[in-house]
């Protein structure tokens, strides 16, 4: 891992680009970036596996990782698909809990990694920054639950729609979408459950609808 000693503007001004992040006070922002170092992964490099103990947040600064686990039959399950600059790992920095899922890299990049024992001691002393902790887990459990009211009522053709309008927005972290998605069909069935041949078949119907067009590893939404 490499040290950060002085964030340069450019990235802080990425970083910004995240609701959360922006939302934090300033305080909290700049702590966190000296708490961290950068840590590179290749594509398919873990960065946790489920099990593995709590260790920090992390932020996706360059390339995607993927969150999911294997089923019994070692097939992946993707729950969530991040790109820069999205914030991830806070559940185990607040409750302590070892990771329930795998964070591995879908390309090469880098991610900030902020050492729990770090950040917990500097939480001590300024809890009243455990709030925006936990502002960033009550995101994802909102959204979490969009997904599961989505997977129960409508059909596969708008699930898929409704998917990708949320990589668009970063999970609710962008104030502005993304226009192009930078996902394979075989991540994207991944992360609904289903074949790639199914996910085909509905992007083919969305194109048709002229709701989104493809290109060569990436998904442009139209509406």
């Amino acid at each position: 891992m490499d040290t950060l000693p002085s964030a340069p503007m450019s990235l802080l001004a990425a970083l910004q680009s995240d609701d959360w992040f922006s939302g934090c006070p300033p305080q909290l922002q700049q702590t966190l970036l000296r708490l961290a170092v950068v840590r590179r992964l290749e594509a398919g490099e873990a960065l946790f596996t489920r099990g593995s103990p709590a260790s920090g947040m992390y932020c996706v600064i360059a390339g995607a990782v993927h969150i999911g686990a294997q089923d019994a039959e070692g097939r992946a399950a993707v729950l969530a698909y991040l790109e820069p600059y999205q914030w991830f790992g806070e559940i185990s920095v607040i409750d302590g809990q070892p990771r329930t899922h795998d964070a591995i890299a879908d390309l090469p990049g880098e991610v900030l990694v902020v050492p729990r024992a770090g950040l917990e001691d500097w939480l001590e002393t300024h809890p009243q920054h455990w709030r925006d902790l936990a502002r960033l887990s009550c995101r994802k459990l909102r959204v979490s639950f969009t997904v599961l009211e989505e997977l129960a009522q409508l059909p596969l053709e708008e699930r898929v729609l409704r998917r990708l309008r949320l990589l668009a927005q970063g999970y609710g972290s962008r104030e502005v979408a993304r226009q192009h998605i930078r996902v394979g069909q075989e991540v994207l069935a991944r992360m609904l459950g289903i074949s790639r041949q199914s996910v085909n078949q509905a992007l083919k119907q969305l194109v048709a609808r002229g709701l989104v067009r493809l290109h060569y590893g990436e998904i442009e939404l139209l509406d």
